[in-house]
């Protein structure tokens, strides 16, 4: 199984069209927030469902350091996934995720019901948890929602997409579920996986 965008190039940078966060003429802010196109092709017989995941396992785990003055994370800091995008359920015969139609904008306290493929359903995001203590965007943020890497971040982020083709119509998970309720739901229902990584930094010190 095959997965590529016209959206971006594998390993390449990500256009702020497709990212949460992008710098301002006062420091940063929202982006577009676009979900990138995604297609596939050579999927495998007795396919009867996708899963597609999108995760930054980039993301620092001193998040006091996140955004203060002065402080610069560094490369060697130790790190851990985040979640940008959790689907499951979409229909075997789909093949194709256009740019922009699940995702347009930054929607404060997340998006209620986010438009995906026909019968899909769409997860918790980790904007769920880093929001979880701003009044004014707390919420459950279902769907994709793009980069926002801290600024002040010495590591290129990769945000990886990853399709599983499942042997299984629909997965079991619970109504708020997260990516770590499909890894738990797929296993030993992955009949193959196709990934793509496109890279992002707030930060302008950060090349590649």
């Amino acid at each position: 199984m095959r997965i590529h965008s016209t959206s971006f190039e594998h390993r390449g940078r990500l256009p702020a069209t497709f990212a949460a966060g992008q710098p301002t003429a006062d420091g940063f802010g929202f982006a577009p927030n676009r979900n990138p196109h995604l297609a596939w092709d050579d999927v495998p017989a007795g396919t009867r469902s996708f899963a597609l995941l999108c995760i930054d396992p980039d993301v620092p785990t001193v998040p006091e350091m996140v955004g203060k003055p002065g402080v610069r994370i560094p490369i060697e800091q130790p790190r851990c996934d985040f979640t940008h995008w959790a689907m499951v359920d979409i229909p075997a015969d789909v093949r194709e995720i256009a740019e922009g139609s699940c995702s347009d904008g930054v929607v404060p306290h997340g998006k209620r019901d986010p438009s995906g493929p026909a019968g899909a359903r769409q997860g918790l995001n980790d904007y769920t948890g880093w929001f979880a203590g701003d009044p004014s965007m707390a919420g459950d943020w279902r769907g994709y929602d793009g980069p926002f890497p801290p600024p002040n971040d010495l590591r290129l982020h990769r945000y990886f997409f990853r399709l599983f083709a499942l042997d299984v119509d629909t997965l079991a998970v619970p109504e708020r579920f997260t990516a770590a309720d499909v890894f738990r739901a797929m296993h030993g229902h992955v009949l193959a996986e196709a990934a793509i990584y496109g890279t992002y930094s707030l930060n302008p010190d950060v090349e590649g």
